[in-house]
């Protein structure tokens, strides 16, 4: 049997490595890793038979290493993430964003490669003009002054990239937009994990626990192996130059977040809002008609993937 390789750029991420396990447990199919190992406060696991590149994206010769070895689709993924990230590294993020897209579309021209997966974000709606967002919604940098959208922009420039590049060049270019995933050791940097470990600290912190907000903002969640399955659906089923929003519509506040996580730890706390950063958006949730439509059904509710990460982060369960 012919296996197909995947390169994976941003393998060693949270949902690079959830997206690398789920294609590497399929006979058919190879994986090869490219990262540059930046990513604070998660274990880096090995996965067996997956073959593993260091360097940076940002660099052409680090790239071109990765296609030394028999590659047929690229899935890309490598970025520099965090909210905090976004306000102090603005001119990194960019960076990132756009000369790793243009190396590696570069290459894959070059070589003929066919198949490309670009990971985009919520983040590229910023403020939707309905909810759920559905994948046409404009897509928005309200701010240029703001450092908060480097991310975002670098995430758009990356997608007018691929669309176009993928009319003239691949055979299978598809675009996916991540709502909210969350589950075990995807670092501390995101809502859920925040809220944990600020749990963790409530009682030398006098049972106060402060949140960036009114904590009536609104998120929908979704659990890193329900998305890692709804990617593989993609990679089955997905069409040519389709974009696709990958979450959940059930939506929550950022309080009855905190209030969840609490309840399910049996604690008491006082919650004090604090002041939202610059740019935060009010409201995310993703109309997920299209990746339903591939067949994506969610098989861990709010509560479920809440226990298993919480494990994670309070219990220090691996």
């Amino acid at each position: 049997m012919i296996k197909k390789t995947f390169l994976v750029t941003g393998g060693l991420g949270f949902i690079g490595s959830a997206i690398v396990k789920k294609l590497s447990s399929q006979k058919k199919y190879e994986v090869v890793v490219f990262d540059n190992l930046s990513r604070k406060n998660r274990i880096f696991n090995k996965i067996k038979n997956v073959k593993y590149i260091f360097g940076d994206i940002r660099k052409l010769e680090d790239v071109n290493k990765c296609f030394k070895n028999k590659i047929d689709a690229v899935v890309h993924l490598a970025y520099i993430n965090g909210t905090s990230s976004f306000y102090k590294i603005p001119c990194d993020i960019l960076e990132v964003g756009t000369k790793g897209i243009i190396n590696l579309l570069d290459i894959c021209v070059k070589k003929k490669i066919k198949e490309f997966y670009l990971a985009s974000s919520s983040e590229v709606y910023h403020l939707p003009h309905k909810i759920p967002t559905d994948e046409s919604e404009s897509l928005k940098i309200p701010d240029i002054h703001n450092p908060r959208y480097s991310y975002s922009g670098g995430k758009i420039i990356s997608e007018l990239f691929c669309i176009h590049y993928g009319k003239k060049f691949f055979k299978k270019m598809i675009i996916f937009r991540p709502h909210n995933v969350y589950g075990p050791n995807m670092g501390n940097e995101h809502v859920v994990p925040e809220l944990i470990l600020k749990a963790k600290k409530l009682k030398k912190n006098k049972k106060i626990i402060k949140i960036k907000g009114k904590g009536d903002e609104t998120r929908s969640f979704i659990y890193i192996d329900d998305f890692a399955e709804a990617f593989d659906l993609l990679v089955k089923r997905g069409k040519h130059l389709n974009i696709y929003n990958i979450g959940n519509l059930d939506q929550i506040t950022i309080k009855k977040l905190l209030l969840k996580i609490i309840k399910i730890l049996e604690l008491r706390a006082k919650i004090v809002k604090t002041k939202i950063a610059e740019g935060g958006t009010s409201k995310r949730c993703p109309n997920i008609k299209k990746i339903l439509s591939l067949g994506y059904k969610k098989n861990y509710n709010l509560d479920a993937g809440l226990s298993k990460t919480i494990d994670w982060y309070y219990y220090g369960i691996k």
